[in-house]
């Protein structure tokens, strides 16, 4: 495996790209979320890459425009499909081999391939959409769980003799216990404008899609309150973060995409 530094246009600017090579037919570009470098967050993205590659799939990685060392203006991740579209054919330029190339991506770059209908892609891989207005572009890390997932936390902390015991002894906020309560009854809010346009560029893909949620993470429980619970693409990491820190959920999210490579 051999990682190459590559640099490409969208319209009048270059953006840069790696690719991971390996001898396969199919390929995995990755899509960064939020406003990550290529690299991804503390390098996990470049560590994908360089295992998928070993696995004998290329795997090619870029900076949408205003980005790390991309040019332009960050317009985020709505306004992203050229941006994926010039990647997807800078790969197919860069590894000619590759007939078949699946798109992975997590939070908003997840959100960015639906919208964008694959943008080119012949396969999705979508982990943790996110489906949360929001004025700017990135996290509203305030955003409130939906009460589903109240619910489910607060079971969790009943069954726990550390966490009752911290009830009867007075060492829970219970201002903030009441409050928590009366989300947890609520009705769950409607989708957002987002995740419906979400649903409707997807639903205009014609190839293989999964869904990977992590079932620890609040974009996750958020996206499957807005989502059909039973949409058979669905894959959940019970416990697994975010950003799927952990080896064992590392490994999960690894043996996911490869089973879509392979297939």
């Amino acid at each position: 495996m051999t990682r190459l530094s590559h640099t490409f246009g969208c319209g009048s600017l270059m953006l840069a790209g790696t690719l991971d090579t390996a001898p396969g037919t199919t390929g995995l570009l990755i899509v960064s979320g939020g406003n990550e470098i290529r690299s991804g967050a503390f390098g996990g993205q470049a560590d994908m890459a360089a295992r998928i590659a070993a696995a004998g799939f290329p795997a090619f990685r870029f900076d949408r425009r205003g980005i790390g060392d991309s040019e332009g203006e960050n317009r985020g991740f709505r306004h992203s499909a050229k941006d994926i579209g010039a990647a997807l054919d800078a790969f197919r330029a860069m590894a000619p081999q590759v007939s078949r190339v699946v798109a992975f991506g997590n939070c908003d770059a997840a959100s960015a391939l639906m919208l964008a209908k694959g943008a080119g892609c012949d396969g999705l891989v979508l982990s943790n959409p996110w489906t949360i207005e929001s004025d700017g572009d990135g996290m509203a890390t305030d955003a409130v769980p939906p009460p589903a997932a109240i619910r489910s936390r607060y079971l969790e902390k009943l069954t726990n003799p550390r966490e009752i015991m911290r009830l009867l002894g007075g060492g829970v906020n219970l201002r903030k216990l009441a409050r928590g309560l009366v989300h947890a009854v609520s009705p769950p809010p409607p989708p957002s404008s987002l995740a419906q346009d979400m649903a409707a560029g997807l639903a205009g893909f014609a190839g293989p899609v999964r869904i990977l949620l992590a079932t620890a993470d609040r974009t996750a429980q958020v996206f499957e309150s807005a989502w059909e619970r039973s949409d058979s693409r669905i894959r959940r990491c019970d416990g697994a973060g975010h950003a799927y820190v952990e080896p064992e959920h590392r490994a999960w999210l690894e043996a996911q995409l490869l089973e879509m490579l392979r297939g």
